[in-house]
């Protein structure tokens, strides 16, 4: 089977409460709170290599700084492995507003196998979610379900089988599920439909499926949908994401992917903007071209409400929060206690973190 090249391992989920202002047309403007999905891949981008080639030093501190700065409060780092699910919640452990996921890709799923003990690889995901739990940190399962868009890294038939896997996980734990559906449609609602049981509540993140898929997720108790740059490309992108009710909905960037391009139909409801610079050019101070950030979720925010037709941005992103908080963080404190977070996160990008 062939390995999967880049990362997949650290999704970003973040709570913002957008109070800062960002550019508008040229002027201030502020929004009320809103708890988002953000991807956010510790990808090689955000090591400053594109292409193989190393254009800048790492950055995810730079990044996450400028997420906080953005108004970001809080951050779930989502595994896509076994050991990536460790790696999340060492960097969890790094800040008081860092959450993480346990849980296996669909495209890492043959590492199930490939351990030589499925059964074991099992127990090891869930004494890790548990010793996370108990340390106040692991929030959900995921990122899990079934990607036939790259079935050369894992077949369809090792997928469904640990896409169910995990469904125990979920149920085990009582928590809910960070959830991927890539062309899979069909072979994913049914898997959910025959673990409904033990389906504790999820969200579909990154939605691109048809107007068909979204009403047959939508038809799952405690179903959510998660909206990003890919879910706005199209004016049928639109049509499909304009039929998902307010109160089922997330939003998120994928980043370093996803972003909100020029040429996707959405656009001309984005109105706030950020200076970049191009990766030759790297400037700390500004977000790199083509390469997606937490900070830009406010973008998607602005899609939604303009092709909606929602005048009050500011109900949208508190409504947004509350989906979110009261779906996947319903217990957490408000209260932080940073630690060395630049440090930490630089220590993980170049290799060297405790995993004690």
């Amino acid at each position: 089977m062939k390995k999967q090249q880049g990362s997949l391992c650290h999704t970003i989920l973040s709570a913002s409460r957008l109070n800062n202002g960002v550019v508008e047309d040229d002027r201030q403007v502020k929004f009320g709170n809103l708890f988002q999905l953000v991807e956010f891949k510790t990808d090689g981008m955000f090591k400053g290599v594109y292409h193989g080639k190393n254009c800048h030093l790492p950055d995810i501190a730079t990044v996450l700084n400028r997420a906080w700065s953005a108004g970001v409060d809080r951050i779930i780092v989502t595994g896509g492995s076994l050991e990536e699910s460790r790696e999340a919640l060492a960097i969890a452990e790094t800040d008081a507003r860092l959450f993480c996921t346990v849980g296996v890709h669909p495209t890492r799923c043959s590492e199930f196998e490939e351990s030589g003990d499925p059964e074991k690889h099992y127990q090891d995901l869930f004494s890790l979610a548990k010793e996370g739990m108990q340390k106040g940190k692991v929030v959900a399962i995921g990122e899990c379900g079934l990607d036939y868009d790259r079935l050369q890294f894992c077949p369809a038939d090792i997928q469904k089988k640990y896409f169910g896997k995990q469904f125990e996980l979920a149920y085990a734990t009582k928590l809910p599920m960070f959830l991927h559906m890539r062309a899979a449609a069909a072979d994913f609602c049914e898997i959910v439909e025959r673990n409904k049981n033990r389906f504790t509540g999820g969200v579909a993140h990154s939605f691109t499926g048809s107007a068909l898929d979204r009403d047959k997720l939508l038809s799952f108790d405690k179903m959510y949908i998660g909206v990003n740059g890919c879910s706005l490309k199209t004016a049928e992108n639109l049509d499909v994401m304009k039929g998902i009710p307010v109160e089922r909905m997330m939003i998120e960037t994928d980043s370093p992917y996803c972003e909100i391009k020029n040429t996707h139909a959405g656009m001309k409801f984005v109105k706030s903007t950020w200076p970049s610079k191009k990766k030759e050019k790297y400037d700390q101070e500004c977000i790199v071209k083509g390469r997606n950030e937490p900070c830009l979720v406010r973008q998607v925010l602005e899609v939604v409400a303009g092709y909606k037709g929602l005048g009050d941005i500011n109900q949208l992103s508190s409504t947004l929060y509350h989906n979110t908080c009261r779906h996947l963080l319903p217990t957490l404190s408000e209260v932080f206690f940073p630690q060395d977070l630049d440090s930490a996160a630089d220590a993980l990008l170049s290799g060297h973190h405790n995993t004690n």
